[in-house]
């Protein structure tokens, strides 16, 4: 357990030295919370996420306009947002309650994480390409502190004591690369805006592997002052973004999204040493539907998404909810 946290603190200060003082001078700080109980969805699988990020045009010469102009297809002037972003994770089977190994439900497992996020937005007449890369360090196991944290939790609230965590994932570190590229159409319908348009990405690491593609639509006012769909892992945030001091606006969205799984180790289990799994399902899609509501400097958002199946012993599909509150400083 202290060599995992000492690997996770070491991970950690690598990434955070390179932040540069100038990325807190102005930015946009957003608090994500991902959990079954904002939906109809049971205490099971994702059962809670939590995500801080912050969100900033860089300067000239910061180092992300350096590493973006050594990308293919990017440059140094080309970007126009990045995201920094920290946050954890907690997997669980259906039954907390037991304390011996479920073998056909999925492992306990925790995930604490840190990462960037470069995005560009390249508006045309009447559309716009959106690209996101996002890079992501951390570690899976006991040295995430989701164990402790839920069965804290649970006391403090009176709930269920989560009993089965001695057979969670092992300590191991993980490092992810994603990419995703949006083709976004702008018009207008009944004196709203509209976007709309499909999407494709994919996600490359020992956490996760894929290949994914969408279709998302956003209808509501003032939508040239905020960017995105609020995204919900696996998929990975820092996208959505609203221009500051604009008065107020909102938007509904809802968007469907496909993956091809090809590696999942909160499923898969442990890259290195034995561990708890299942069998993982290649093919997983996803449904959402929300609202953002805007003003000034603040906005809130709301996600409830809908997700097949991961993997093959699982009897139901699951729902959760996602909340979103975001302010400028």
């Amino acid at each position: 357990m202290q060599r995992g946290c000492a690997l996770t603190r070491f991970c950690f200060g690598l990434m955070f030295a390179g932040l540069a003082p100038s990325a807190f001078a102005d930015g946009l700080l957003s608090l994500k919370v991902e959990n079954d109980a904002f939906s109809a969805g049971g205490d099971r699988h994702y059962t809670n996420g939590i995500e801080a990020i912050w969100a900033f045009e860089p300067v000239e010469g910061h180092w992300t306009r350096r590493f973006a102009e050594a990308l293919p297809g990017w440059s140094a002037d080309s970007l126009v947002g990045v995201a920094y972003r920290f946050g954890q994770q907690m997997y669980t089977p259906e039954d907390i309650e037991v304390e011996a190994l479920i073998e056909d439900d999925r492992p306990y497992a925790g995930l604490l994480f840190g990462g960037v996020s470069l995005l560009n937005n390249h508006q045309h007449d009447r559309w716009r390409l959106a690209e996101s890369l996002h890079i992501d360090i951390g570690i899976v196991g006991p040295a995430s502190g989701a164990g402790a944290l839920q069965r804290g939790y649970h006391e403090w609230i009176a709930l269920d004591d989560p009993k089965g965590w001695d057979n969670q994932l092992e300590n191991e570190l993980i490092a992810n690369l994603a990419y995703k590229r949006g083709w976004i159409f702008q018009q207008r319908f009944a004196g709203l805006e509209v976007e709309y348009g499909p999407s494709a990405g994919f996600a490359l690491g020992n956490l996760y592997t894929y290949a994914s593609s969408g279709l998302g639509l956003r209808l509501g006012e003032g939508l040239d002052r905020s960017f995105g769909i609020p995204a919900v892992a696996p998929a990975y945030g820092g996208q959505s973004s609203f221009q500051r001091d604009q008065g107020f606006s909102w938007y509904v969205f809802a968007a469907v999204a496909g993956r091809y799984m090809a590696h999942n180790l909160l499923l898969d289990g442990n890259t290195f040493e034995d561990s708890h799994s299942v069998d993982r399902r290649e093919w997983v899609g996803d449904a959402q539907v929300g609202a953002a509501l805007t003003w000034d400097r603040w906005q809130l958002a709301y996600t409830y998404l809908w997700r097949s199946d991961e993997f093959e012993q699982q009897e139901s599909f699951d729902q959760f909810g996602s909340i979103v509150i975001s302010t400028w400083f």
